[in-house]
């Protein structure tokens, strides 16, 4: 079976999302310093950044697809990321709204999962074949997988820089306990792997 992972960008304190997050402000205010190591440091950090991207498949929240909430208003919202996202793969959206699939350039397809976050799994793993499915955010998407545990995997990107407000990760999750696998520091990102210790769940 197909490991789960999750790769998420973290402040110092703790926040993966700025607050007020809108059109203008993807990341919510301030949350694209988060990622300022991808864009600004490539070459430092490309093993990282082609992990991010390497699954099988995705899983996100509604949030992190788009701004808009509730009922679809229309179907004209395809994501923040342009014609050709990143994902390249099929990511499958967690909603309480139905919406047909959208097929995007570059092999990336948003399917609407209404069913809940099992549901998604199931399909993600059924997509994926023997690939890792990725739990892409945000943090509260990834705080259900964690409850779950679902999450074989959970690969930090820890930015050295506080936000004071926005989607804090863990925020109101069950305790776990992790185990340490890898850490690396580059000059704007330190990087934590952890896996699930399954020895405590037993």
């Amino acid at each position: 079976m197909s490991r789960v992972v999750c790769d998420v960008a973290v402040s110092l304190d703790g926040f993966v999302a700025g607050p007020d997050q809108s059109r203008e402000h993807p990341l919510g205010r301030g949350g694209e310093q988060l990622h300022r190591w991808q864009f600004e440091t490539p070459e430092e950090n490309a093993d990282e950044r082609a992990a991010i991207v390497a699954a099988g498949a995705f899983i996100m929240g509604r949030n992190m697809f788009g701004p808009v909430r509730g009922p679809w208003p229309d179907e004209s919202w395809n994501g923040w990321w342009g014609p050709e996202p990143p994902y390249h793969a099929p990511v499958f959206v967690l909603t309480h709204h139905r919406r047909p699939p959208v097929t995007m350039d570059g092999g990336t397809t948003f399917t609407f999962v209404t069913g809940g976050p099992d549901h998604a799994l199931q399909l993600a793993r059924e997509a994926a074949g023997d690939a890792d499915v990725a739990i892409a955010g945000g943090a509260s998407t990834i705080g259900q997988y964690l409850d779950a545990g679902r999450i074989d995997e959970l690969r930090l990107h820890v930015a050295p820089v506080t936000l004071g407000a926005g989607e804090r990760l863990f925020d109101g999750t069950k305790p776990l306990s992790l185990l340490p696998v890898t850490s690396r520091t580059e000059r704007l990102v330190t990087h934590l792997t952890y896996r699930r210790d399954t020895a405590e769940e037993n």
